[in-house]
């Protein structure tokens, strides 16, 4: 049984680590418009609806968000 556990453990592990590269992925891609210009008189951001693409990422590093944060409790409460 205590292999059984360090192989669990070694899985989550690398998927926390995979899922990890993934969220940073889609975050950095997400930030691609976005700065301090608007802080120091730049122009003004107007609001719009998130179409395609722009849709398809923001959802989905939400679920890596998600995924991230169940695999990290889940490493947390394997003994």
């Amino acid at each position: 049984m205590r292999a059984a556990q360090k192989n669990m453990k070694f899985y989550l592990n690398i998927a926390q680590i995979v899922i990890s590269v993934l969220l940073i992925a889609a975050i950095l891609l997400q930030a691609r418009g976005t700065g301090l210009g608007s802080t120091f008189g730049g122009e003004g951001n107007v609001y719009r609806t998130k179409r395609g693409l722009e849709k398809v990422l923001f959802r989905s590093t939400i679920v890596f968000a998600a995924a991230f944060l169940g695999l990290a409790l889940a490493n947390i409460l394997v003994p």
